[in-house]
């Protein structure tokens, strides 16, 4: 059976992993979904994956997302401030994310047109929570407010940074028994203690087809111009994956 009809006979979860500018790749899947004509029942995000899974969740189809993120310059989200708990004030992201889902007419989660689940990190309770309610561009910046590089998001008394310090997938979010497709983005980052999270295996009590991007190129602040290559790897990488049969 190809693995596009394994995800199209019942419905499906998507589930978009963090990964430090990420979206491109995240993208690169989307687009290649609306391609085969499949449509997740509902999409959890994390970090990255909610900019993305949450912009595309509000209506925003996968073209012209990747034209956003293509667009996208430095100086558009970088607004440097003194160091209150953050290098960066975020006005400037939180700015041009108001303005998109503003186009799209999504002010709450609640209202986004495909059931969308964005995942942020509480400090205070030191946990990861799955967001159903509530202000969508807050809870995307929340769950994109990389700790030092962002100050944390003050939200209904809970203080909240990016959701992949605690849970890189999204595994908060699942109710029990579903089938998933899980784009993971390995970590790139160093850690003097232990290892990065491994990619998972398996969810227990999920059904998970798993998609890992091989060889995509490093996207940071200070090299956005390698996105565009991140978001084409990944689409023809996903095109050739989707259409593969395989057993089991």
């Amino acid at each position: 059976m190809q693995r596009a009809a394994w995800l199209e006979e019942s419905p499906f979860t998507l589930m978009l992993s963090a990964g430090f500018f990420g979206f491109f790749s995240h993208t690169g899947l989307l687009r290649a979904l609306e391609e085969f004509g499949l449509r997740p029942q509902r999409v959890i995000g994390c970090s990255a994956g909610s900019l993305a899974g949450g912009l595309w969740a509000s209506g925003m189809d996968a073209g012209t997302l990747a034209d956003e993120l293509v667009s996208l310059r430095r100086e558009d989200f970088w607004d440097p401030g003194l160091p209150l708990g953050g290098l960066l004030r975020g006005k400037k992201f939180r700015d041009r994310l108001g303005l998109l889902l503003g186009r799209l007419g999504v002010e709450r989660i609640e209202q986004t047109p495909l059931s969308f689940s964005p995942i942020v990190h509480d400090v205070l309770r030191r946990k990861p929570l799955a967001l159903s309610e509530g202000l969508l561009g807050e809870a995307i910046v929340a769950s994109c407010t990389v700790p030092v590089m962002f100050r944390p998001v003050v939200s209904q008394g809970r203080l909240l940074v990016d959701g992949g310090v605690s849970d890189r997938s999204g595994f908060t979010a699942l109710d029990g028994d579903e089938r998933v497709l899980l784009h993971f983005l390995p970590s790139r980052r160093k850690v003097k203690w232990g290892a990065p999270a491994p990619v998972p295996s398996e969810i227990p009590g999920a059904d998970l087809m798993l998609l890992v991007t091989p060889d995509l190129p490093k996207v940071t602040p200070f090299r956005l111009e390698q996105g565009p290559l991140a978001y084409s790897r990944t689409y023809e990488h996903a095109q050739r994956w989707l259409g593969e049969t395989v057993e089991g």
